[in-house]
């Protein structure tokens, strides 16, 4: 068990988005659901209240807390993908029924902000070639889903 778990305040909906998040990557899964033992603010004693669950093997708390609290962008989670098939797939189904961002940032449907970036990306902003740093990170400044092909030939100086 983790000494810190992230708690995600959602109104209702927190075993719908637990679901959600574990259908998406490996090591993930529903460890537990709990239901109130009272009334609560989210609802009658008997409906959710907590799912616990593990997300690529990080564990993680969804709370029904029955008023709706908004997720800012001060608070985000980054996905390192190995490819662009994976930033692709992840992209498309957390972004279906939420709203694109600028450099790799989306807000998916329950209003949580990620980053989708592919793995290339740190390597690139670090790489000895600092001119070349600095074009990937314009490219990447252009961009709302990153492709790691086009910041890589940014970083080359490649021309299309």
């Amino acid at each position: 068990m983790s000494k810190i778990t992230p708690c995600l305040w959602f109104a209702s909906e927190a075993e719908e988005a637990a679901r959600f998040y574990v259908s998406l990557l490996p090591d993930s899964r529903i460890d537990q659901v709990q239901r109130s033992v009272v009334d609560t603010p989210s609802g009658p004693a008997g409906s959710i209240l907590l799912v616990e669950f593990t997300l690529a093997g990080q564990s993680y708390l969804a709370l029904n807390g029955g008023a709706r609290q908004n997720f800012t962008h001060a608070v985000s989670f980054m996905i390192n993908c190995a490819d662009q098939a994976e930033v692709d797939r992840l992209w498309g189904a957390l972004i279906e029924g939420g709203e694109p961002n600028q450099c790799g940032w989306l807000r998916d449907r329950y209003g949580l902000s990620w980053q989708i970036v592919p793995s290339i990306l740190p390597k690139l902003f670090a790489g000895p070639d600092r001119a070349g740093a600095e074009r990937a990170m314009r490219a990447m400044m252009q961009m709302v889903k990153l492709d790691g092909d086009a910041l890589q030939r940014a970083y080359e100086g490649a021309t299309e």
